[in-house]
């Protein structure tokens, strides 16, 4: 019975010292997280000292801030285990970049630097994490409020109720006439399992050089990204002036989703709680698919309704027979214009690389050169557990947005006001989109935060 007895405080005894050897892997640690800037700016001299850095962990709470020393290191002393995002925002006014580079630039420029999903945790030995200070593209468009979210499947309009806004952000009258809208294609799901990812890419994204017959001799990943559909605004250079502090208002279906409607089937719809969607009968322009998808030999949605009072977008590429923003909020969205007027859908095309191999009816997502892009916004799920891989560069959009309540919620996503000059609204634009947006309870167009 002893030799029972010492055995069994001996046993107890050996656990009690693994999970000794153990809590070093979960206890906190210092953090350095060093900026510097990317390889086209690191030679002109901007400073690196006393950059404000946000640490934010991916489950919740307020961010943790430190600011750089001289040498770019910015130290968060005793930071706990867990999965965090970086970032760090860095303003150069026109006449100081002007001093530094000898460019002459309007407005100021914005370097980002960023880290996502950043595994801090002893075991990983992680406790220095470098980022690059990359510029932002700043344009004078921007995308100002995306509904996709959609409104209560009984009580409000489902997602025929969705829209997205663009925006004059410029002190110029700007013309939208073939001004292009697009979501863009990559991993809908984190990306453990596949075999065609970016595996040095911490974002986990698709790695398109893999896609059958992507040409050699191009960065596939760094220089360009890739379209699930694509629409532009029809005109012929001067059909559309849009003043400065003006918008526009896109709709998926033009129509007012108040009021109850019949399909093209005769189904009646109705519509018990109006408050919670919203009116889209004076939309500027909407997404009917109708007409191609006939064109295509296929058939039409029931409720992909044509207002004749509101314009159609010009169709290139559509992904489905109904112009339907993913609600899960799984789309990045964004605006451009193409060199001398030249037609987007003539493009190159390639399938996904995780189709191996792809059949005649595969899908193939046009590429587009992200030199040609105005603005993009990343939106991703309210769920951290549900987090996807980024599908913009850094340059583009440094973070991400989101609906809080998530689907069928009405909440929209929804651009910050900057500041207000002789009655117009500037909108903030880090192209940060996790700094640069907030959102509204109940989506409301032409509406400012």
């Amino acid at each position: 019975m002893k030799k029972i007895a010492t055995l069994c405080l001996f046993s107890i005894a050996w656990l009690v010292a693994c999970r000794k050897d153990d809590a070093p892997s979960i206890r906190p640690i210092d953090l350095t997280v060093e900026l510097s800037f990317d390889a086209d700016n690191k030679d002109y001299g901007f400073p690196v000292e006393n950059i404000e850095v946000a640490l934010t962990n991916t489950n919740g709470g307020a961010p943790i801030y430190a600011n750089t020393d001289a040498s770019g290191a910015a130290l968060f002393p005793q930071v706990n285990a867990g999965l965090y995002n970086i970032s760090a925002v860095f303003k150069v006014s026109p006449a100081a970049y002007l001093a530094k580079t000898g460019v002459s630039v309007k407005d100021s420029v914005v370097f980002n630097a960023v880290g996502n999903n950043v595994n801090i945790y002893a075991a990983t030995n992680i406790s220095k994490v470098q980022l690059s200070l990359v510029p932002g593209k700043v344009g004078d468009w921007v995308i100002k409020q995306v509904y996709y979210a959609g409104s209560d499947l009984k009580d409000g309009a489902s997602f025929r109720d969705q829209f997205i806004e663009v925006y004059n952000n410029s002190n110029d009258t700007l013309y939208a006439d073939s001004l292009y809208i697009s979501r863009l294609w990559g991993l809908q799901t984190p990306s453990s399992g596949y075999k065609y990812y970016l595996v040095n890419d911490a974002n986990g994204q698709f790695d398109w050089t893999k896609s059958l017959n992507m040409p050699t001799g191009i960065d596939a990943n760094k220089d360009y990204v890739y379209m699930r559909d694509l629409f532009m605004i029809p005109g012929n250079g001067t059909t559309y002036p849009v003043a400065p502090g003006k918008g526009l208002l896109i709709a998926s279906t033009g129509i007012n989703h108040k009021q109850p409607f019949t399909d093209d089937n005769g189904k009646d719809y109705s519509v018990n709680k109006p408050e919670l969607t919203v009116d889209l009968s004076q939309a500027d322009f909407e997404a009917y698919l109708g007409d191609a998808v006939i064109a295509n030999g296929g058939n039409k949605a029931a409720y992909d309704l044509d207002n004749p009072g509101v314009t159609n977008l010009r169709v290139v590429k559509y992904d489905a027979t109904e112009w339907i923003l993913d609600n899960l909020g799984r789309d990045s969205y964004v605006i451009f214009k193409m060199p001398g007027g030249e037609d987007a859908g003539k493009l190159p095309a390639y399938n996904d690389p995780s189709i191996t191999p792809p059949t005649a009816t595969s899908k193939v997502r046009i590429q587009l050169p992200v030199a040609y892009i105005i603005d993009g916004v990343e939106v991703m799920p309210n769920d951290v557990s549900d987090l996807i891989p980024k599908k913009l560069q850094a340059s583009l959009d440094a973070g991400y947005t989101y609906a809080p309540a998530g689907k069928y919620s009405s909440q929209s996503v929804i651009r910050k006001t900057a500041k207000t000059v002789n009655g117009r609204t500037i909108l903030q634009d880090t192209n940060n989109s996790t700094v640069d947006f907030d959102y509204f309870e109940v989506a409301t167009p032409l509406g400012f935060k």
